[in-house]
């Protein structure tokens, strides 16, 4: 039986050693992304000064200057990285789950439960909030968590590893089931609710302060922490559940990892930013493209480069048309959709 690129590096093969290829991969893309978050607070509509912004002799309240850059840019930027690479490391780990490179963090139908809950509490202005959390940003997050326990429910049995291809089928059930409800509240409010939930819908990273960060950084954090040690079990994966069984992998274990974790992530990252699309499909294939396809090097990198990619974006969304901002999720789907066109041309 002839083994997969995933699975040699997996067992050992490879030209360099993982721990070099991955010290390599982790100072590049780590300078792209600590790159474009040092330079993102600086630009904008109106300039600043980073060094009035940080003169401690001016009082805050009369320094406009820190005020942009620590009240309005600074959290912005930290929020697309968290929020870029969140949805750009639950790409590569879905793709490589299901075996299907169009998986993305929308495929489980979180994201549409998450917008759901938005929807809810925008249109009937709830008031109920939870720690750093918000109204909307909380019924985000508890829609998430909802479509991702029913999505998990329908995909599994006990004692049997979970089925990808029942998993892939009710997260886009659910996505057609609660856009159609999207539908249907925007239909039922009136003109200003549905222009705000219209707005969210759009992907909007305008935080205001670190406190929504504080809130959903601990769910992506244990999100992540699920995910970090599955990149080796993912790479025999991809090859098939049967072939990764024989080579030691929990399979059932690591499918209930990676999705508890993706759906994690991507409740977090949603609360904070909206649905954003394109990020985890568009970034997870530019990284495969110029680094191969180990996912124990590809997932650090995904997280990296995602990160850069959302800060960019945004930083394109508050500019191109200033002093007017563009949604950022629109952004992301003008450069993605034309990139992945591309890829699937040049694969054909």
């Amino acid at each position: 039986m002839t083994v997969s690129q995933p699975a040699a590096a997996a067992i050992g093969g490879g030209i360099r050693p993982i721990r070099a290829r991955l010290t390599a991969t982790l100072l590049v893309f780590g300078g792209v992304a600590a790159g474009a978050c040092l330079v993102a607070p600086l630009v904008g509509s109106t300039s600043i000064s980073l060094s009035r912004a940080f003169d401690r002799s001016v009082p805050f309240a009369d320094n406009v200057d820190a005020q942009i850059f620590f009240l309005a840019r600074l959290p912005r930027v930290l929020a697309g990285a968290l929020a870029g690479a969140a949805l750009a490391s639950v790409g590569v780990v879905l793709q490589a789950l299901l075996r299907n490179p169009l998986a993305s963090p929308y495929t489980l139908g979180v994201s549409a439960g998450s917008a759901l809950g938005a929807m809810l509490a925008i249109s009937f202005g709830a008031s109920v909030a939870f720690g750093p959390l918000s109204p909307v940003p909380l019924a985000s997050l508890a829609g998430a968590c909802a479509a991702a326990a029913l999505v998990y429910a329908l995909a599994t049995k006990p004692g049997r590893p979970m089925s990808t291809s029942v998993l892939l089928l009710a997260g886009v059930t659910l996505n057609s089931f609660f856009s159609a409800l999207i539908l249907f509240v925007q239909y039922m409010a009136d003109f200003t609710e549905t222009y705000r939930t219209i707005r969210w819908l759009m992907g909007d990273l305008d935080v205001g302060g670190v406190t929504p960060l504080l809130g959903v950084l601990p769910l992506i954090a244990a999100g992540w922490a699920m995910l970090a040690p599955l990149p080796s079990s993912l790479n025999l994966l991809s090859v098939g559940t049967d072939a990764a069984a024989t080579r030691g992998v929990d399979v059932a274990r690591t499918q209930r990892m990676a999705f508890i974790g993706a759906a994690l992530t991507t409740a977090g990252a949603v609360a904070l930013a909206g649905p954003i699309g394109f990020v985890g499909i568009v970034v997870p294939h530019l990284v495969r493209l110029m680094i191969g396809v180990d996912h124990r090097v590809v997932l650090p990198a995904s997280a990296l480069l995602g990160a850069a990619f959302l800060v960019g974006c945004d930083l394109i969304s508050r500019t191109i048309l200033a002093p007017v901002e563009v949604p950022v999720g629109i952004v992301t789907a003008m450069l993605g959709g034309p990139f992945f066109l591309w890829l699937l041309v040049r694969k054909a």
